[in-house]
């Protein structure tokens, strides 16, 4: 789960990470009055969004005067803000953060993430911090650190210190990265967050290092535990698909494509999907309905997928293990005489009572197209899709 940087930010401050003077507004009046009690002599105003490079893509305005506050709140209110990081829809700003002006001397970059390989936790720094990070990760990967924190032992002050050395400071600008680090620490396993990061983490002209920045993500799995977390979700921010899917325990992923794929087991999904890629498709989402699925479910299952307007045929690969067949031909019959199907299904059932349920959708007259096997299931659906293009 994801917040806003408004929202990170209050979470530094409870533990001591130090961020600008500011707050959000969610009306052109509260940014003017958000300005007005900070003691700057200019303001920055941020589009609140799930995504990153928003100053790349007008999200970040500068203002000298509170009518220039208000006027670029106004601007962004309302809108839909693009960047490299979201759909060619973007998404839409609702609110923004409104921060006084801080004269900056360096700028850094910081994150706090799990480590699968090593089983650690790991810090990832860089003097060479800002909007082109990504840059810097692809082409001088070696201007970026890395700095393991084992579980038991808990973040140590040498640790501390390396990165510290990394970044090229010393002394209290020394002692505050440590302080920093030792928030995003406790932050991290006390909220089950599963990312924190500040790009960039600066050095003011006055010597203070201060979080311009605030991203955090948090472990879906572990969010029910914590209500205070919870409270933050913005599903106006995440895709509609994705938040209805949850409501029936099926994960979904939105994707760009035109085939609509419907799976059970994660493993079999993706290479469902990457069989559809390998034959000239490309799939509109990953949608896995798992092992112990109903007919109830993958009746939602399909008709979510077939709200996605960009799905030109949809395929159906169920193995039937734990499931029996006859009932995902059920589920799916469901669906077909629900809605209005306009694109052609290709179903292929393997295991479980797999005659018995291919029999059912060969029998109920309503032109769904099944497969003895996955590669020609695969190669009908991509045929079929080219056909509605």
């Amino acid at each position: 789960m994801n917040i806003h940087e408004y929202q990170a930010k209050q979470l530094f401050r409870q533990y001591a990470v130090p961020v600008p003077e500011g707050d959000y507004a969610t009306s052109s009046e509260t940014a003017r009055q958000v300005a007005e009690s900070l003691p700057a002599d200019g303001w920055v105003i941020k589009a609140q969004v799930h995504a990153g490079a928003r100053g790349k893509a007008g999200g970040v305005k500068f203002a000298k005067t509170l009518d220039e506050v208000a006027e670029h709140t106004e601007q962004l209110l309302g809108t839909r803000l693009v960047t490299i990081q979201t759909t060619a829809e973007g998404l839409p700003v609702e609110s923004v953060m409104v921060e006084n002006l801080n004269p900056i001397k360096d700028e850094f970059y910081l994150s706090l993430l799990v480590d699968r390989e090593t089983e650690k936790l790991m810090f990832i720094a860089s003097a060479a911090g800002g909007m082109d990070i990504e840059a810097v990760a692809a082409e001088t990967p070696e201007k970026i650190i890395n700095q393991a924190v084992h579980p038991a032992a808990g973040l140590q002050g040498f640790q501390c210190r390396n990165v510290a050395k990394a970044l090229g400071l010393q002394g209290a600008q020394a002692k505050q990265l440590a302080q920093v680090m030792r928030g995003m620490y406790q932050l991290f396993l006390e909220k089950d967050a599963s990312q924190i990061e500040i790009n960039p983490l600066v050095e003011t002209e006055n010597g203070d290092i201060i979080a311009l920045d605030a991203k955090i993500n948090f472990d879906d799995n572990a969010v029910p535990a914590h209500p205070d977390i919870l409270e933050m979700r913005d599903q106006g921010q995440e895709d509609e698909k994705e938040c209805k899917a949850q409501l029936y325990d099926l994960n979904y992923v939105t994707l760009d494509g035109e085939i609509g794929c419907m799976v059970n087991g994660a493993g079999l999904a993706m290479a469902t999907m990457d069989l559809v890629k390998f034959k000239g498709g490309s799939p509109a989402n990953f949608l896995d309905v798992g092992g112990g699925t109903n007919a109830e479910k993958v009746a939602e299952a399909f008709k979510l997928i077939l709200s996605d307007g960009q799905v030109k045929a949809v395929l159906v690969n169920i193995f039937g293990g734990i499931v029996q067949c006859n009932l995902i031909a059920e589920g799916i019959l469901a669906a077909v005489k629900e809605i209005d199907l306009t694109v052609p299904v290709v179903v292929r059932l393997e295991g479980t009572n797999a005659e018995q349920g291919l029999a059912l959708l060969d029998q109920s007259g309503l032109g769904l197209a099944t497969a003895e096997n996955l590669n020609e299931a695969a190669e009908k659906v991509v045929a079929l899709a080219g056909e509605q293009a």
